[in-house]
């Protein structure tokens, strides 16, 4: 058997960090009026559907920013310190590395806006980046101030009332370095207006950094005394229990969750709470850019609207048609999930949809969940171009390293709980059976009943109205792995993409492998797809000449027999246009080989069957 051009794809991708490759925006015909009014770009979209942005100024050497939004306040400490996460504060409020302690940067003083880079499916950047100085977790060699990213062009005219709700801004933690942690805390007070920041809360999910413990409350408490507070989870939790936490000790009207790695941009708040005070059941995501982990420096992501595939995992995805035919960049963009990164909510409204689900482990599936949630029980979630904050993409994550595991069992939860019939496509997605799939997923019998309680719509009316650009297969009828009964240890798998062929395997039942038979009696193969606007998994196709099954779009095999097959579990793979077989030939030394040929008795069984 050859190789698998993808064979990675059994491990399981981190969430959103950064989210997979947004699409490209759809033709249509007021395209060419958005453009001229300047309209940007969707995220990792090519070509000239926008100006590209401009590159800021570098700020002079040795400059002094004051804080934004708390008169008084500078960026950094008033005194000179020492923090142990090896950086020193000194009187200009600046933080600059300590001699040996972390690598000096240039590009951290660069100002460069660039497009969002492209991800492949599962989240991870294709542009390789320079690693941080061995040993160490990423220091923030900057103070958070100043207009790094200042804002857009269409978002300076925009008004809003003087008299606003007021914010609970609430940073989780877990062994994150403490510079990072401040330079958070200060960009937060210095960059929300005084009379609209009711409190910060640091969310401690148990810790073992010592530097985490003592020094940083102590810090915190004589240096923004009665602003910021910090909780201890007595055991470690995961993030989403963590928000509950933080979400019980707020005060505020709207209580915004925040990672505790990010940099908010001078004006982010005003736009989101004008939203919610119009409509309290909106939850608002602030647009996402990127902070580079090795450089700090910040790149721009460009507008979109964020998704998900049917494993759960999130995903940037182009703004909807509507918003691009309004030709108003500063416009709402309407989102079926969110990242989950960042987002604000009412907090009384946060408490009367049940919160995230406590049942869930860690983290991923949550922003799901809630996305589903807001949406079918009266609310609505939007990105605001207007509000931006800036998020550094970690190459490692804090937790238990097996987040696959939890984001799977979580998804599951979330079928149970909001997908109805559609459950079925997060069970073909994962791999796994309709009916004891071997996960423990808790129980979900009190969200479901809030579910009941809140008189929600159901998953129909959400794909319809809020994601009908998302794929659906409700045509399976059996999923999983192909063997063949001549080679049970390999499994019919997609090979190399550019190939455009199958081949066998040795057996490890992820995305290249799951093969999916239909009631029309195509044979797909591949990790299911996500949105109409990316590309589809493909077909099993005899086009009567090769001994070679090809994999091609269904949509461009003209003879629709060529890509139908005669199929029963235990049986023969028969193709409806050719009456050939699709069997296996053992060459000896040479290997086995996927063949089309006359049938010799052959038998396949596929894992899975939808009853």
């Amino acid at each position: 058997a050859g190789g698998s051009g993808s064979t990675s794809a059994h491990r399981a991708p981190p969430p959103c960090s950064p989210p997979s490759r947004p699409p490209p925006l759809p033709e249509h015909p007021r395209r060419g009026a958005g453009r001229a009014a300047g309209r940007p770009r969707p995220p990792g979209v090519r070509g000239s559907h926008g100006p590209r942005l401009p590159r800021a100024s570098p700020e002079p050497e040795g400059a002094r920013v004051r804080g934004e939004g708390r008169p008084g306040v500078f960026d950094g400490f008033t005194e000179k310190s020492q923090s142990a996460a090896g950086v020193e504060l000194d009187r200009g409020g600046r933080l600059r590395a300590l001699p040996g302690q972390v690598p000096a940067h240039r590009g951290a003083q660069r100002r460069r806006l660039p497009r969002a880079p492209a991800a492949r499916r599962g989240g991870q950047p294709q542009r390789a980046q320079r690693q941080p100085h061995p040993g160490r977790r990423p220091e923030a060699p900057l103070a958070a101030g100043g207009h790094r990213l200042p804002p857009a062009e269409w978002c300076k005219e925009l008004k809003y009332a003087k008299e606003l709700p007021q914010i609970s801004i609430i940073f989780i933690f877990v062994n994150e370095a403490l510079s990072v942690i401040l330079r958070s805390v200060h960009s937060a007070v210095n960059h929300t207006p005084t009379h609209l920041l009711k409190e910060i809360i640091l969310v401690d999910d148990n810790s073992d950094e010592e530097e985490l413990k003592a020094p940083l409350e102590e810090y915190v408490h004589k240096r923004y005394p009665g602003l910021v507070k910090v909780v201890r989870n007595q055991k470690r939790e995961g993030l989403i229990r963590a928000r509950i936490e933080g979400w019980k000790v707020a005060t505020g009207q709207v209580t915004g969750f925040f990672d505790a790695h990010v940099e908010f941009t001078a004006g982010w708040a005003e736009p989101v709470l004008s939203r919610i005070q119009e409509n309290r059941k909106r939850v608002i995501l602030p647009s996402i850019d990127n902070i580079k982990q090795d450089t700090f420096e910040v790149q721009r992501y460009e507008n979109s609207a964020h998704g998900y595939s049917w494993e759960l995992w999130c995903m940037y995805i182009s703004p909807p048609k509507d918003w691009w035919d309004a030709g108003d960049p500063s416009l709402p963009i309407r989102t079926p999930a969110m990242i989950g990164c960042s987002f604000v909510v009412n907090r009384k409204f946060f408490g009367e949809i049940g919160l995230l689900d406590p049942g869930m482990d860690v983290y991923g599936g949550e922003n799901i969940e809630l996305g589903i949630k807001v949406w079918l029980c009266g609310g609505s979630m939007e990105v605001l171009p207007c509000s931006r904050v800036a998020h550094i993409e970690r190459k490692k994550k804090p937790y238990n390293s097996n987040i696959g595991f939890y984001t799977k069992r979580n998804a599951l939860r979330v079928a149970e709980v909001w997908m109805d019939d559609y459950k079925s496509h997060v069970y073909i997605a994962w791999n796994l059976p309709l009916e004891n799939p071997g996960i423990d997923i808790g129980d979900v019998s009190e969200r479901r009943a809030l579910r009941k309680s809140l008189k929600c719509k159901n998953f129909q009316w959400y794909l319809d109205h809020v994601y009908p650009e998302m794929r659906r297969y409700n045509n399976t009828i059996a999923y999983g792995e192909l063997r063949n009964n001549k080679a049970k240890d390999v499994c019919l798998d997609q090979g190399p993409l550019e190939n455009h062929t199958a081949i066998l395997y040795p057996c490890h039942g992820w995305g290249p492998q799951l093969a999916r038979y239909t009631k029309e009696g195509f044979l797909h193969l591949g990790a299911l797809g996500t949105t109409t606007l990316l590309p589809d998994t493909r077909c099993l196709v005899d086009n009567s000449k090769s001994r070679l099954p090809q994999l091609l779009d269904c949509d461009k095999v003209k003879s629709s027999l060529y890509k139908r097959w005669n199929f029963i579990q235990n049986g023969a793979i028969m193709n409806k246009g050719t009456g050939r077989c699709l069997e296996v030939e053992n060459r000896g030394l040479a290997g086995i080989d996927l063949i089309l040929r006359s049938c010799t008795g052959q038998r396949w069984t596929i894992k899975n069957s939808i009853k």
